[in-house]
Parts: C-alpha cells; sequence; structure tokens
C-alpha cells in the first residue's frame, strides 16, 4: 500500500499533466487556460482516494448519483467550502430536492419534467445551482439527454420556469471521432446564446478544449482505471 505522502505526490503529477495539457490545448486555439474548468469525476471513488487530489489543490469534483455523493461529500466540503461540487450523471426528479442541497451545478437537466423539479426545488431551497441542458448528439437511444430537434422547446421551457441555464452538456458516441459531436455541440450553445459546454473526458478533452469546452469532465486519467 502507498503512503499518504506518495499517493499525495502521485495525484499532483496526474493533475499537473493533466492541467498542463488543457493549457496547451487552449492556447492552441487562442483562448486562455483559465476559461477551462477542470471536473474531477470522483463516482465510485473513496474519500480517502480523493483526499490527494484534494490536497494537491484541486476544488472541483463532479459525481453520477446523488445517494453516493450523500455519503462522501458534506464532510468533506465541511472542511474545504471552497469545493465546488458538479452533478454529471442522470438525475431522477424525485431528487431534484437533494441534488440542488448539495451540488454547485447540475449538467444532466434533459427533460421537462426535470425542469420543473428542479424549479420548485431552487424555489424551496434559496438556492440556484447553475444547470447545462444535456443533448443526446449522437441520437442514441440508450443514453440520456434530449434529443437536438427538442432542445429549442426544452430550453425555452427551462428559461421560462426561471432555471439557471448556463450551457449545454453531451456525451459522444463511443468509438467514434468526437470532433464533429464537440463541434456540432458548440454551434447550437452559439445559436441559442449560451456560453458554457460541458464536454470531453479523459480520451478527448484536448479535442474538446480546442473545440470551445468550458468544462471537461475527467476521470480515469486523474485517478487511474476503475
Amino acid at each position: 500500500m502507498k503512503s499518504n505522502s506518495s499517493s499525495m505526490s502521485d495525484a499532483g503529477k496526474r493533475l499537473a499533466d493533466i492541467t498542463g495539457r488543457i493549457d496547451r490545448a487552449a492556447r492552441v486555439a487562442g483562448r486562455a487556460a483559465g476559461d477551462v474548468t477542470l471536473i474531477a469525476i470522483s463516482k465510485t471513488k473513496a474519500v480517502d482516494a480523493i483526499a490527494p487530489l484534494i490536497e494537491a489543490g484541486h476544488r472541483c469534483f463532479g459525481e453520477n448519483r446523488v445517494q453516493e455523493a450523500q455519503e462522501k461529500w458534506p464532510a468533506l466540503k465541511e472542511l474545504h467550502p471552497d469545493i465546488a461540487l458538479h452533478m454529471v450523471g442522470q438525475l431522477q426528479s424525485n431528487k431534484a430536492d437533494e441534488a440542488v442541497a448539495l451540488f454547485d451545478a447540475i449538467h444532466s437537466v434533459d427533460r421537462a419534467s426535470l425542469v420543473a423539479a428542479l424549479a420548485r426545488a431552487m424555489h424551496r431551497a434559496g438556492r440556484r445551482p447553475d444547470c447545462f441542458i444535456q443533448v443526446n448528439i449522437g441520437d442514441e437511444p440508450q443514453k440520456g439527454g434530449c434529443a437536438v430537434a427538442g432542445l429549442p422547446a426544452l430550453l425555452a421551457e427551462a428559461r421560462a420556469a426561471d432555471l439557471p441555464v448556463t450551457g449545454l452538456m453531451c456525451v459522444p458516441p463511443a468509438d467514434m471521432e468526437a470532433a464533429p459531436y464537440f463541434a456540432l455541440l458548440a454551434k447550437i450553445a452559439r445559436d441559442h446564446g449560451l456560453a458554457r459546454l460541458s464536454m470531453g473526458m479523459s480520451g478527448d478533452f484536448e479535442t474538446a478544449v480546442m473545440l470551445g469546452a468550458t468544462h471537461v469532465r475527467v476521470g480515469t486519467a486523474l485517478f487511474g482505471e476503475r
């Protein structure tokens, strides 16, 4: 078993590598490195695996499930109040209150019923996490996200409900070149006046940055294989 100091050193090296690659990709695209937020995807990772990244200075993390996040993050956020927690997995409408209470951003808004549930939860809590509408950019029936054709109507509902929608999110089809899908999401966001793009994971985040990503969701490259 590795010592804590060794774990922290490894985490710091991985973090420096990923942030360096983001910086280089941003420069190639004529962007500022500070325009891109690195979300460390900590789903399935225990607190002792997350702690070295926190100690290395990272403060932005993502989880897929409300229940798992509730088990890990309240205590960590109490110790480190500047941590920002992002919900990146599918969200059930009946978990809207818990999600609004815990997360600082929700990346998976994909249907009218969730829009309504989140709007009610935010009103009750007096808390307004940033929201991204998830777009099923590859039109894959097994994936979450609203259809490209359905985005204008869903976005209109979200805005009518005063949901704080700041951008779009996508997961391109696996085993296919991601760039065309990232470029399409960027165009759709521009067409709708949305400034943020949550796209890019461990295998393609540099491409995403070059095509306008403001948030990249990296797990394996930071934590190792699950």
